[in-house]
């Protein structure tokens, strides 16, 4: 009986997003038995510094890489919007899920309802920090790092007087009670591929086993939105965010970047879903010109 090895981070959040894939993997191929291989990366263990002064999202990846190359897992499945632009020609990305809620939400303190204005809002990147500045200006915007556990801790324990977390993370941690706000995706514009989750195998080998958790709509959007990111050089410090939309043969893509000031700077264009990836690069183009 073939075995198919299911690699993924340790944290609570990362084995539930990898055992998605491991049920969609059976319901494709009842017949397979299916392991979940789980490792702590670089960017679990280094918690007193923000991504950007240590190594930028490769670090949650770079373990996983190790584990794919050296044939110890058969397929790795990472949070889209924690993939780094630059992607080994070796471990291509194979296919995308459907996506879930791509909204960034406010969650307080356990058991408080207004927002305390004399602890700053934490939040995990600049691509937050940038849009909280405007819509919150007289509140300080401090870095938190962890897991989402961790974070949630930190802001109960009296750290901050609020958090920004994707709703995706929340709900699939059974965590939806913690919302206090949900942000429109025009109040804060997710990063590229929240919601979506990836999955990563070694070049040239058949991915068949991943037919039922493949979704076009998924794999669309995140190669829109990576182009995107990937042409005005977006990485982990990068405060640039892309949230791509799809009706029917069409899809809608909305960018961010900042200008000198720290001000965002944001562009909108649409298209055939076929070429997402050229509407990604056109509009990063547009708003490096400030045509958007």
């Amino acid at each position: 009986m073939k075995c198919i090895r299911v690699g993924s981070r340790e944290s609570k959040l990362a084995v539930i997003q990898a055992e998605i894939a491991i049920a969609a993997i059976r319901r494709a191929c009842p017949e397979a038995a299916v392991e979940l291989v789980t490792m702590k990366t670089t960017g679990d263990k280094i918690l007193d510094r923000t991504l950007d002064k240590v190594g930028g999202k490769g670090l949650f990846v770079k373990e996983l890489d190790a584990a794919l190359l050296e044939k110890r897992v058969d397929v790795t499945v990472h949070s889209g919007k924690d993939l780094p632009m630059d992607i080994d020609p070796k471990l291509p990305l194979t296919a995308f899920s459907r996506r879930a809620d791509p909204r960034d939400v406010l969650v307080l303190p356990e058991g408080v309802t207004e927002l305390d204005k004399s602890r700053p809002i934490g939040c995990a990147s600049r691509r937050r920090a940038v849009q909280l500045a405007a819509l919150f200006p007289e509140m300080e915007i401090q870095p938190v790092r962890g897991n989402v556990l961790t974070r949630l801790r930190k802001l109960d324990e009296g750290q901050y007087s609020a958090l920004v977390l994707a709703a995706a993370g929340l709900e699939r941690l059974g965590l939806t009670h913690r919302i206090s706000r949900y942000f429109t995706t025009d109040e804060m514009i997710p990063a590229a591929g929240q919601g979506i989750l990836a999955a990563q195998m070694r070049a040239g080998e058949d991915g068949g086993f991943l037919s039922a958790f493949a979704d076009r709509d998924g794999r669309d959007c995140i190669l829109a939105e990576r182009a995107f990111v990937r042409a005005l050089d977006g990485g982990c410090s990068s405060p640039v965010a892309a949230y791509a939309t799809v009706e029917g043969e069409t899809l809608h893509l909305t960018g961010m970047d900042v200008d000198e000031e720290d001000r965002p700077v944001i562009g909108h264009i649409s298209g055939p879903r076929a070429e997402g990836e050229q509407l990604g690069q056109t509009l990063a183009r547009r708003i490096r010109r400030r045509e958007a």
